[in-house]
């Protein structure tokens, strides 16, 4: 077998079954690692190792029992990015306001994956309540790349992106609301997969109401991801949301995909890289028999302002203990959000929301009453220096610089979509660029194959980072 930390999920998983690891091997194996190479990384906020070792032992117990119906995650180390609850185990959400906060309960989408029996090794950095697209706190250092430790590992789910690129883990729980699975799975050379508004629940504390949020995963291969929300899937009590369809493999010959390449914020250009791997992903999928037609969308500033209003809302919502105080302590860009969201009326957000619904059936209208996906860059630039977007004074011009480079995510998260990023090229700079595949509403399992399709044909094209981090 080779060594435990160079095989994806599903591979530890049969090995598993087949009893080639225990559970155990496999959690001490991922903690020492973890404990040998992020130090440099900072990957990890809290590294749960007893809670590990415990799950483990516990999934051992059930390996060993005759006849019993495991999943193909039993007893696979995961990471947890630190917003989720995690009973009896610190949640930050990357403030050092919260530093101290403890989970009384878990989160549903924790309670399913322990169901599933995967093993809980820590939780994730993510910058100050997972709002901007890198991962820089006042917790401690920022994470950094695996391909380049002078880079962001792109966020909010930043910390999880870094620990599966640098084979930390195999797989990694992320949240995404307007692009914080997949932008950082770009940045970082990793599988990214948003699932559909209502195939995962946000219950029983973090019910989001304007829908943007969802929980993802992160992971080196799309069937990784796949079977991870497939885990994490599932109606519970409270959920406003619900989704058809299942994760289960679809026939992905002869579909029809629209690529609109050029971004549609207006005022953003793509670099070069980013449309050539778009290019490239299209030859791709012509030579696997699917058709491509190339659709340039006019740039529409209504939908890019609408969002920044639900979003700066989202920021807003978040209480503090000491309002006034508490305040003040918040990172500065945190600050701005909130004090934009608390200056947005009722009446405004209701229109941004019905903004929403409108982007939704345009979709369904124009797009998926034809086509079966879309495919966008999933960045349109590559990833960006550490401290990019926290260097300016003014906090307006580090969200337009945000802005510029995710202008492709947010649509997903707007019409509640699922959309996956896949790695398909390396930059001249030696960093892993990204391409997004977007479907309707419950067709995980479409844009799942496509990605796969991807893969094969790609591969190795951004397989690992070439850093020392590495191990």
């Amino acid at each position: 077998m080779s060594a435990p930390h160079e095989l994806t999920a599903l591979q530890q998983g049969r090995a598993l079954r087949a009893g080639e690891v225990s559970a155990t091997e496999l959690a001490r194996h991922t903690l020492e690692r973890i404990a040998a190479l992020d130090g440099e990384l900072h990957a990890f906020v809290t590294v749960t190792e007893e809670l590990a070792l415990a799950q483990a032992a516990a999934a051992d117990r059930a390996l060993r029992e005759r006849g019993r119906r495991l999943g193909p995650l039993h007893g696979v180390p995961i990471a947890i990015k630190d917003v989720a609850r995690i009973e009896d185990v610190p949640c930050t959400q990357g403030s050092a306001l919260l530093a101290d906060e403890v989970s009384d309960l878990d989160d549903h989408v924790v309670a399913r994956i322990k169901a599933a029996g995967m093993v809980i090794v820590g939780t994730t950095n993510t910058p100050e309540l997972a709002l901007p697209c890198y991962t820089e706190n006042r917790l401690g250092p920022p994470t950094r790349n695996p391909w380049s430790p002078q880079h962001s590992p792109g966020g909010s789910s930043g910390g999880s992106a870094a620990a599966v690129a640098a084979r930390l883990v195999a797989l990694a729980h992320g949240t995404d609301a307007g692009g914080s699975v997949r932008i950082p799975a770009s940045a970082c050379g990793v599988v990214g997969l948003k699932p559909s508004r209502g195939r995962v629940s946000n219950g029983p504390i973090a019910h989001d109401v304007s829908g943007l949020s969802v929980h993802g995963a992160l992971a080196r291969d799309s069937a990784d991801a796949a079977a991870l929300v497939q885990a994490m899937a599932g109606a519970m009590p409270g959920d406003a949301y619900g989704c058809a369809g299942d994760l289960r493999a679809a026939d992905p010959r002869g579909l029809r995909i629209v690529a609109m390449p050029e971004p549609m914020v207006p005022d953003v250009d793509a670099h070069p890289d980013c449309l050539a791997a778009v290019a490239r992903a299209i030859a791709l999928l012509e030579a696997a028999g699917h058709a491509v037609d190339v659709v340039e969308m006019s740039p529409d500033q209504g939908v890019a302002d609408a969002f920044a209003q639900v979003w700066s809302v989202h920021a807003a919502r978040q209480e503090l203990g000491d309002e006034d105080a508490d305040e003040a302590e918040l990172m500065p860009f945190t600050r701005y959000l909130r004090e934009r969201g608390r200056a947005i009326s009722g009446v405004e957000l209701h229109a941004a929301l019905s903004a929403f619904r409108g982007v939704g059936q345009m979709l369904a209208d124009m797009f998926f009453a034809g086509y079966d996906a879309i495919l966008t860059p999933t960045l349109a630039q590559p990833p960006a220096p550490l401290g990019a977007f926290t260097s300016d004074a003014d906090e307006a011009v580090n969200y337009a610089r945000m802005s510029a480079l995710m202008p492709y995510t947010p649509l997903h998260n707007i019409a509640g979509l699922p959309a996956i990023s896949v790695p398909l090229a390396v930059s001249d700079e030696g960093l892993p660029i990204g391409v997004m595949l977007g479907g309707r509403h419950g067709a995980e399992a479409t844009v799942v194959a496509l990605a796969a399709a991807l893969e094969e044909a790609a591969a190795p094209a951004a397989a690992a980072p070439p850093a020392a981090l590495l191990g």
